[in-house]
């Protein structure tokens, strides 16, 4: 067993990690991040734990109807076109994978991950006082009608392969179900066992705190390089000094791809820019997390009000938000819930680690003593404590009994 472990990356992936690393072993782990623990891409979602999430955005027929989502001011999908040949490369490859046989493999894979993501996060939380944070819940999708519900018969063809089959509730029954949504919601198709939590940001901070409490440490610093020896990682250069370490794990999103670079392998992996707007304490909104299907955004009833999280934005790491993209949000917000009232807004953009292929890396690459841990595209959420329990595993030399081979870091060698 390595004496000396550095986590890279202060997100719910690393700091889960951590814990199940301090579990399994008396190791020295360090966590280390240029943000506090649950500042970054954890901090911003829409806190569901969307055990059903097995699809994936990349469907059959995406190709064709791109073009016209792009075209179109009220669907929540935006490109920097300054950005655009940067992320072109990528792009042929991701749209590369719209097609049936690899829709399937991919949801194949994601149901490894998620599937069971409630009792994933129960038994990560069990005994400390981050179990606060989580909270089991319905998980609902939202429909103009049963033709637009109809509509989507291929994803949720994908989730009822997966064991997830909805309760359809419509008229009368879905108006005491949920009586604030808009009038235009017709159909609600609802999956029980499923959680959210009260506040990402906050879950992290916790779970940091149970991963202290437990022997592990945290250093703010930037993680600048990976130092090998003999073809082993054998310490990582930061902006605080050199760090000595047997095993590394990547876990910081979409700044994993220029550390991976250095271990040669050109990663295909982009930042997928997404927004949330949190409506301060909000009265007439769900009283559970729900999926607007036009809007294509999640509203979550969480401690500080109602977060809505949504909108797909291609422009790279460096640009700034996007006004048109909050606006969008914010009117198809008001128009699933047209009673909505609330104290103040609080807007704010981050970056999803969007894998080519909609898979998250998970692995060791090569015999490096380097394991990866992102890549999670839209379920970092709920698939954190479940990669951290298999990562831990793999460096404490206890795998879990389950196949990752369709996560293999090498798979883009």
């Amino acid at each position: 067993m390595p004496k000396r472990i550095i986590i890279a990356g202060a997100g719910i992936v690393g700091v889960s990690t951590g814990i199940w690393l301090r579990r399994f072993s008396d190791a020295d782990v360090t966590i280390i991040d240029r943000l506090p623990p649950g500042e970054g891409t954890s901090h911003g979602n829409a806190g569901v734990i969307a055990a059903c999430s097995v699809a994936p955005v990349t469907a059959p027929g995406l190709v064709r109807k791109a073009p016209k989502m792009l075209m179109n001011p009220d669907f929540p999908l935006f490109v920097r076109w300054g950005y655009f040949p940067k992320l072109l490369p990528w792009l042929i490859k991701y749209l590369g994978t719209a097609n049936d046989s690899d829709t399937r493999r991919i949801s194949s894979g994601l149901t490894t991950i998620v599937a069971d993501s409630v009792e994933q996060h129960k038994s990560l939380v069990a005994g400390t006082a981050a179990s606060d944070w989580v909270q089991e819940s319905d998980y609902s999708f939202a429909y103009t009608d049963r033709a637009a519900f109809e509509a989507d018969s291929y994803t949720w063809g994908l989730r009822r392969d997966a064991g997830f089959e909805p309760i359809i509730r419509e008229g009368s029954a879905l108006r005491d179900f949920e009586p604030n949504l808009a009038p235009s919601v017709g159909l609600l198709a609802t999956m029980a066992d499923h959680g959210y939590v009260r506040d990402p940001g906050g879950y992290v901070k916790a779970l940091a705190d149970v991963f202290q409490a437990a022997g592990g440490a945290i250093q703010q610093a930037e993680i600048k390089d990976v130092e090998m020896t003999d073809d082993k990682v054998s310490a990582v250069l930061t902006s605080a000094g050199p760090h000595p370490c047997d095993q590394l794990i990547l876990a910081t999103g979409v700044w994993s791809k220029p550390l991976m670079q250095k271990l040669g392998l050109d990663i295909p992996l982009e930042t997928e820019r997404g927004y949330h707007i949190i409506f301060e304490d909000a009265e007439s909104g769900p009283s559970h997390p729900i999926m607007v299907a036009s809007g294509k955004f999640v509203a979550t009833p969480m401690a500080a009000g109602l977060r809505c999280a949504g909108v797909v934005e291609f422009g790279g790491l460096d640009a700034g938000p996007n006004d048109a993209a909050l606006n969008l949000l914010r009117r198809t917000a008001k128009a699933a819930f047209p009673n909505l009232t609330y104290k103040a807004e609080v807007p704010w953009l981050g970056h999803r680690p969007a894998p080519s292929d909609s898979l998250p890396l998970i692995g060791e690459v090569r015999e490096t003593g380097v394991f990866t841990a992102f890549g999670h595209h839209h379920i970092g959420l709920t698939g954190a404590p479940k990669t951290g329990r298999i990562v831990a595993g793999l460096v404490a030399g206890q795998p879990v009994n389950t196949d990752i081979g369709a996560f293999d870091p090498m798979r883009f060698a």
